[in-house]
């Protein structure tokens, strides 16, 4: 996907506490939540760089301030930040990506409801999410509607994330495809010959999410080289010194 020399994130925030986000100013409700530079790549073991290419990666825009209180404020980021977490450690989704996804598609609103009958935080459509399991409970005491259960936030992004993960492998990890297909089902990218189809809507949503994706994800450190001295002996036994490791990501408090 082609990135935009100018990669803005424009939103509000409801009476409700639900995040609208996009990457186009659609009315006048819609503020600038972000602004940098978007990069165009994104990682996948598909497609990964060529370790002997000495070009320099894009650096990531910073969280904006503004983007940042949404999501420090979000209560339900918070309760379901557990769910993320596994869910994208199991099928080896960065949780930055399923945030930014789950940013854009309901704006962390548990009982979303679009007009195409899309449920939930990741916002799955009946058909897709029986395609994984989540259907009516014919039997048992607490019989549960397909509904119900995709407004639970486990079994909604449980669902989302095995879909999400199956799209980025259909399309050999080109992540604009897999949201491109996530957004307008995967026959519409196929028909478009792999290319994200000619919807304004679509390709909206992938550059939203794309941006957000960038937003939230840190830039890699770089590891400086040791440099070698010679050993000096010790005048005693060294205590053990458990080293710090990196965080994976955006600290999610």
């Amino acid at each position: 996907m082609a990135g935009s020399a100018s990669a803005e994130i424009w939103g509000y925030v409801d009476a409700q506490g639900v995040g609208h986000f996009s990457a186009a100013k659609l009315d006048d409700r819609y503020e600038l939540f972000s602004k940098g530079d978007g990069p165009q790549a994104f990682p996948d073991e598909a497609s990964q760089p060529d370790p002997s290419a000495h070009e320099e990666p894009p650096a990531p825009t910073l969280l904006s301030p503004k983007l940042a209180a949404f999501f420090e404020s979000s209560q339900v980021l918070k309760a379901v930040r557990p769910h993320m977490q596994a869910a994208a450690q199991k099928h080896n989704i960065d949780v930055e990506l399923l945030q930014a996804l789950i940013a854009t598609e309901s704006g962390f609103n548990i009982t979303a409801i679009s007009n195409k009958g899309a449920l939930g935080l990741m916002q799955l459509i009946p058909e897709t999410a029986a395609r994984y399991g989540v259907v009516d409970d014919a039997h048992g005491k607490i019989r549960l509607t397909q509904m119900q259960k995709l407004f639970d936030p486990q079994t909604n992004i449980n669902a989302g994330v095995r879909y999400l993960r199956d799209l980025v492998n259909l399309f050999k990890g080109q992540l604009d495809l897999a949201l491109a297909a996530y957004n307008a089902g995967e026959g519409a990218v196929q028909k478009a010959g792999n290319q994200i189809p000619n919807y304004p809507e679509t390709q909206n949503y992938v550059r939203t999410v794309m941006q957000m994706y960038t937003a939230l994800k840190p830039p890699l450190v770089q590891a400086t080289p040791a440099v070698a001295s010679q050993p000096k002996p010790p005048a005693g036994p060294d205590p053990l010194r458990p080293t710090k490791g990196r965080g994976n990501g955006l600290p999610l408090k």
